[in-house]
């Protein structure tokens, strides 16, 4: 392995590196490749710039913290996206007092349909992404570590704390309520006509 060009190494190699030697330096690579990326999903979920890059440094540290305790068994992104959800979920908890179960309670929708019977043909992307913005801030970022970075269930459930079974129904869930309101919101008024 090459040291005297570390920024050639890649995630896994120098996270191997520093968990042997003790080399925190190498740890900035990591964080260089990974601020900008992370200050997106926090401003994905948070809607504030300056709380995004706020919590981007905040997520970086804890991660560099919590490195040695990293067992490799997925990728240092999905690992660290998974804090990064964690930590944002966490705060709009606590800032919102919004606790799932009770949440969903209030806001019910009609029993959970098929996927299959979805066409989803003639959604359109900007208004999708503005239904995102009114479900629950837990059900939109399963939505995103589901289909925007690729995690796992396993991945998924561990980052909400809850369990696979209850990740794999929640999921289920969100995806019906969006659609529910999408079609409430636009299909009725125009009939798929964008």
């Amino acid at each position: 392995m090459d040291l005297t060009e570390p920024t050639h190494l890649s995630d896994e190699q120098l996270i191997h590196l520093m968990k042997q030697n003790n080399m925190p330096k190498l740890f900035d690579i990591l964080y260089n490749r990974y601020y900008s990326k992370v200050t997106g999903k926090c401003y994905d979920m948070l809607k504030n710039k300056e709380l995004a890059k706020e919590s981007a440094i905040d997520i970086l540290s804890k991660a560099y913290e919590k490195l040695p305790a990293f067992k490799e068994q997925s990728s240092f992104s999905s690992w660290l996206y998974t804090i990064t959800y964690n930590h944002c979920i966490d705060y709009l908890r606590q800032r919102k007092r919004m606790h799932y179960p009770e949440w969903n309670r209030e806001n019910e929708i009609p029993e959970i349909i098929d996927e299959q019977e979805v066409d989803l043909v003639d959604v359109n992307y900007e208004k999708l992404m503005g239904i995102m913005e009114i479900i629950h801030p837990e059900e939109k970022a399963m939505i995103l570590m589901k289909y925007q970075d690729g995690l796992s269930i396993k991945d998924i459930s561990k980052a909400l704390r809850i369990t696979d079974s209850a990740c794999k129904m929640r999921l289920k869930r969100a995806k019906t309520r969006i659609l529910f309101l999408y079609k409430k919101k636009y299909k009725s008024y125009n009939d798929g006509v964008d």
